[in-house]
């Protein structure tokens, strides 16, 4: 009982996010006591953030001398998708040059700026580029740079129910035609971590014609059976996956987005490089993820936090609490369709249980990519995936062993420990 309150965390932060950017409409002396305080006189500076929490992604890849493209697509069902390209070094002559193409997919809560604010040398975007790449990088529909659609506000209920199986199904595929359509090629790499790898298997298993468009698939910190998760953030959240569900839709909280402006500005506060309180900032990541602090570079902390979280739906965290739900710490569960109850499944399917998706009809090659202490990604579920797979290419545990789920994305040595590996297989694919 003593980790139910982490399980309230994300619903009391969406209310407190909504509330609070309601409230914005009073005067700002009103809603920011924080600019009342007058012992603090560089408050100001310190609620500023540095300038990489500031910047999109398309002005983090100018400010590092890279060139870069903003281009749209929308999906069959609407959605209109951000995606963001690198094309080179400013001042190269090859972005004209046709080059093998890698598209490159965030996780949860995340978006196309996780791979290129840890900067050169560091971030997967940049590195790929560098290796001669024609790099594209997506973002899923209710992320922060891609929320606009044909006909529905962001505000209805409507706008906001999908989970990752809809991000298979329609975004992934209209992205994947788009990059194929504007540079020429017949395939390319797909880059995914965490639920960038669950959304490909999705879309694999259930449009198995977009196969033929993947050279070849590399999962970094791969879910599909999560059963055996040790977060206890996420096994708390799963054991009341249908309470949650009925809460949020009685509030009309369908979207999960605790990033308000005074949210913002107290973890700009309390995770600044100097701050007494930074390590509670960085436990928190860990108790979801694993704990690795020899990973965590500290001064990028307050970056990370300007850029994440970037928004999803209620749907997509209560998808991933009824796979958890279906296992047990010693049993790596399902990797199926979203439940809608019993009498709406049979409504919906004309079947009361929902369906598997089969992994084992997936032909790409695929290589994952894993860790012994990803508390989301477990070491057997990802062994379970492997075996099932219908054309695996390879497994590669990550040598670090307290290597996490978020290590993947900005650890300090993640081009060492996993992007060097990564790219050096793709050169394998002629």
């Amino acid at each position: 009982m003593m980790l139910l309150p982490i399980f309230f965390l994300p619903l009391l932060a969406s209310t407190s996010a909504l509330l609070i950017d309601t409230l914005l409409q009073i005067p700002k002396i009103i809603l920011d006591p924080l600019d009342l305080i007058p012992a603090l006189p560089n408050l100001g500076n310190l609620t500023a953030g540095p300038e990489d929490a500031q910047l999109t992604t398309m002005e983090l890849i100018s400010k590092y001398d890279y060139k870069g493209e903003q281009h749209t697509v929308t999906t069959s069902d609407g959605y209109i998708l951000e995606l963001h390209r690198i094309t080179g070094r400013a001042n190269s002559s090859d972005s004209q040059v046709q080059k093998p193409v890698a598209f490159v997919m965030h996780g949860l809560l995340c978006s196309s700026a996780v791979w290129v604010f840890a900067g050169p040398k560091k971030s997967l975007g940049f590195l790929l580029s560098d290796a001669g790449y024609d790099v594209w990088l997506g973002n899923a529909r209710g992320s922060l740079y891609s929320r606009k659609h044909s006909h529905s506000p962001i505000a209805a209920k409507d706008y906001w129910d999908f989970s990752w199986h809809e991000i298979g199904t329609y975004d992934l595929p209209a992205m994947i035609d788009y990059v194929l359509q504007t540079t020429g090629r017949e395939k390319l790499f797909y880059l995914g971590h965490s639920q960038g790898t669950t959304a490909f298997f999705v879309m694999s298993t259930q449009l198995p014609e977009y196969q033929d468009k993947i050279e070849a698939m590399f999962a970094m910190a791969p879910i599909a059976y999560c059963g055996r998760m040790k977060s206890p953030f996420l096994q708390v959240l799963a054991q009341f996956t249908y309470t949650v569900d009925m809460f949020s839709s009685l509030i009309g909280l369908h979207e999960f987005n605790p990033s308000g402006y005074f949210v913002k500005k107290m973890q700009q506060i309390m995770c600044a490089k100097k701050a007494l309180t930074q390590p509670i900032c960085s436990n928190v990541m860990f108790l979801i993820a694993g704990f690795n602090p020899d990973q965590l570079d500290k001064s990028l902390l307050p970056v990370i936090l300007g850029h994440v979280p970037a928004g999803s739906s209620m749907k997509q965290f209560l998808h991933y609490g009824q796979l958890i739900r279906s296992g047990s710490l010693i049993s790596p569960g399902k990797f199926k369709y979203f439940s809608n109850g019993l009498r709406n499944n049979k409504k919906v399917r004309n079947s009361r249980i929902s369906p598997d998706y089969d992994v084992k009809n997936i032909k790409v090659p695929v290589s994952l990519h894993y860790s012994k202490n990803d508390w989301l990604a477990n070491v057997k579920d990802v062994e379970k995936l492997y075996s099932e797979l219908g054309n695996p290419y390879g497994i590669f545990l990550v040598k670090d062993k307290k290597f996490n789920h978020l290590d993947y994305m900005w650890a300090k040595d993640a081009k060492t420990l996993l992007y060097d590996q990564i790219i050096s297989l793709m050169k394998n694919f002629k």
